[in-house]
């Protein structure tokens, strides 16, 4: 994930906090001219805005940003600042890929829920292909995580089977999980083609807990 502009905007934000001004009235209260009022405002929500899109609205960021960084607080802006540069390091260091991959295992997870309803309905056959289609873009993200090409030259994608050998000769896996990743896609082809007396409700079932596994694995 390319985060250069994420960076600039938390830079511009902070630098933004650092001109307002306040008037201490003791107490551990302030004041603002009407100037340094606007400013802060301008502040406060284009900060909040930029948490929440970032991190989401009840991470921890956005409620104690909130919850601090009130106009009539001393320390309000500065407390903001402290929380601003919390974010760019969480950001500098990765840790929107780890909320990339949160999401994607939560969307993951609700197609495999939807196949086993399938399955439990008495639908093996569309079962199967959505199950087929969910490891299909697993691989293809463990193939960029793990800087395998996904495409081919003609800029289409490479098959599901030709990303499982090639991760398993740069060892993302061995050589056992290879076959059996392989029967899995032979299974969902056996769907998507029509060819549902190859297989049964049992090995669908067997699939769609293999394939969740080995997700989580």
């Amino acid at each position: 994930m390319d985060t250069t502009k994420l960076i600039q905007r938390v830079d511009d934000l902070i630098l933004k906090a650092g001109k307002i001004s306040h008037i201490p009235r003791g107490s551990g209260a302030c004041s603002y001219t009407e100037t340094d009022r606007t400013q802060f405002y301008e502040w406060f929500s284009g900060s909040l805005s930029f948490l929440e899109n970032v991190f989401g609205i009840q991470n921890s960021y956005c409620l104690n940003f909130s919850k601090e960084c009130q106009p009539v607080k001393k320390d309000s802006v500065e407390k903001g600042i402290g929380i601003l540069k919390s974010a760019k390091n969480e950001i500098e260091n990765g840790y929107l890929d780890s909320i990339d991959k949160l999401v994607a295992a939560e969307l993951f997870d609700g197609f495999l829920e939807m196949a086993e309803h399938l399955l439990n309905s008495g639908y093996k056959d569309p079962a199967a292909v959505l199950c087929g289609g969910v490891l299909e873009e697993h691989l293809r993200k463990l193939s960029q995580k793990n800087n395998v090409k996904i495409r081919k030259d003609d800029g289409d994608f490479k098959k599901a089977e030709t990303l499982n050998v090639e991760l398993a000769k740069n060892s993302v896996y061995n050589l056992l999980r290879q076959k059996q990743i392989t029967s899995w896609l032979d299974l969902r082809n056996n769907a998507a083609h029509g060819k549902y007396e190859e297989y049964d409700a049992n090995q669908v079932e067997s699939m769609l807990s293999d394939v969740r596994s080995f997700m989580v694995g």
